[in-house]
């Protein structure tokens, strides 16, 4: 079991990996067609995404739990 300190990190690494698949599949598809090399090209534009997305969230997240917090409500 990973220790809770690293919840954070994972959950940005889960969440941008998830993203980053999701938004370069669909770019891939539109770009690229669903064609024989498809897959490969999604999953070239995946990594490269991934590698850029997981720093940016762990930047952003902190930013937009604030945001949020400004904007809802407290209990």
């Amino acid at each position: 079991m990973i220790p809770a300190r690293f919840a954070p990190a994972l959950f940005g690494l889960i969440l941008s990996g998830l993203m980053s698949f999701v938004v370069s599949g669909i770019s891939t598809w539109r770009a690229a067609g669903l064609g024989a090399d498809f897959a490969g090209l999604w999953l070239s534009a995946w990594l490269a995404a991934w590698m850029v997305a997981f720093p940016i969230v762990l930047i952003v997240a902190p930013l937009a739990r604030r945001l949020v917090a400004r904007l809802v409500e407290a209990p």
